[in-house]
């Protein structure tokens, strides 16, 4: 029997469900015998989708007990990564980027936006429960900033009257575009390709070159 100070995990009832535990199965047979604990970070990302979007203590306490670790270990990952949320979130998640790029190119305006349309501050969630808006680091998609993520998807070249039109879309259960909302092809410059359109003709030296030669 396993020795330990830790305090028993209480799940108070949170369980997987089954196409979650199957999941949950099927991610720690990749691990040796004895290091399930390298699952955490999969395992709460499940705990949270099936959570409504959130980590409550007892989704943790439960992630916990099915890794057999100490539930601080659990809380210590939990509470480092910003994907992780220990509070309620509404359904849709809306994470702006704040880091150089975009702040030079006016995250701070998507932002207000947000707030303002939502009538809520960060983290808050928006009356209807539908919304709650957060400032996060680099997302990683710089070259066509300022973005903003919301739940799983980016997008990008954001201004304050589009970011207010998406939300309003989205709560009319429209769906929205994803990616680029200027019609951007992938992360080309502004105004599509401009490199090796117009490539000009170099003058042929060496043998041959002149008037009726071969090359």
């Amino acid at each position: 029997m396993k020795t330990t100070s830790y305090p028993a995990p209480q799940p108070q009832g949170f369980s997987f469900t089954a196409d979650n535990a199957q999941r949950a199965e099927t991610i720690c047979a990749r691990y040796p015998e004895g290091r399930k604990a390298s699952a955490t970070i999969a395992l709460l990302d499940i705990a949270q989708r099936q959570n409504g979007g959130w980590l409550s203590p007892e989704a943790i306490e439960y992630v916990a007990q099915y890794l057999d670790v100490a539930p601080i270990r659990i809380y210590e990952v939990a509470s480092f990564y910003s994907m992780f949320n220990l509070q309620p979130v509404g359904k849709y998640f809306i994470q702006v980027c704040r880091t150089t790029p975009c702040w030079l190119r006016g995250s701070d305006g998507i932002t207000e936006a947000c707030k303002k349309k939502l009538g809520v501050g960060l983290r808050e969630v928006s009356a209807d429960g539908l919304f709650s808006v957060i400032e996060v680091e680099c997302l990683g998609a710089c070259a066509n900033a300022p973005m903003a993520q919301i739940n799983d998807h980016y997008y990008e070249d954001l201004t304050p009257e589009r970011m207010v039109e998406i939300i309003d879309r989205l709560r009319a259960g429209e769906d929205v575009p994803v990616g680029s909302q200027t019609g951007r092809l992938s992360s080309a410059p502004e105004g599509g390709p401009q490199t090796l359109l117009n490539v000009p003709e170099r003058p042929r030296t060496g043998p041959g070159a002149g008037a009726g030669g071969d090359d």
